[in-house]
């Protein structure tokens, strides 16, 4: 019985060292922040991000100036009218506010294409890496907890991505 333990034991300390031979991890998010296409990506969302920034922040300024001329009228024009005034000016603001969640909702569905697409690029990538050299597993770095560094193919992978998608497009 001891004997058969003991060559249980063995035999699963080899597999885990063979499978731990074979195995290596990567980085997606620096792959997908640092590649030439992830990065031109990120930019352009960074960019349409500030444009519409800009935008809101006009809108409001236009808002809040708007606001204070009722304020200063509400002593010389009748209730009737304030109140009009007023209501223009809160479905202003709602409007407003709408248009800027839709802004940023826009925006985040734009950013979680990107990045899929991006992903769907990695993907062959990696696996034509591993076919190459006779990788088993290949791991995302997040859940890796130590690791030799010599493990890790992230920069590999970024310098096939990078040749063959050197952008991508976006919405």
């Amino acid at each position: 019985m001891k004997k058969l333990i003991f060559i249980t034991i063995l035999f699963t300390a080899y597999s885990l060292s063979s499978f731990a031979d074979n195995t290596y991890f990567i980085d997606y998010t620096k792959v997908l922040n640092v590649s030439k296409s992830g990065a031109e990506a990120q930019e352009k969302l960074k960019k349409t991000f500030e444009i519409n920034s800009k935008k809101f922040n006009k809108l409001e300024l236009s808002i809040r100036k708007d606001e204070s001329e009722i304020i200063s009228q509400k002593k010389n024009i009748p209730a009737e009218e304030y109140k009009k005034k007023v209501e223009t000016l809160r479905k202003k603001v709602s409007d407003l506010q709408k248009s800027k969640q839709n802004s940023l909702n826009n925006l985040a569905k734009s950013r979680n294409k990107a990045k899929d697409e991006l992903l769907k690029a990695v993907n062959p990538i990696v696996k034509k890496y591993m076919e190459d050299n006779k990788i088993r597993i290949v791991l995302d770095k997040k859940i890796v907890v130590m690791g030799d560094t010599n493990l890790e193919i992230t920069n590999q992978i970024i310098e096939i991505l990078n040749k063959e998608v050197p952008s991508l497009k976006i919405n």
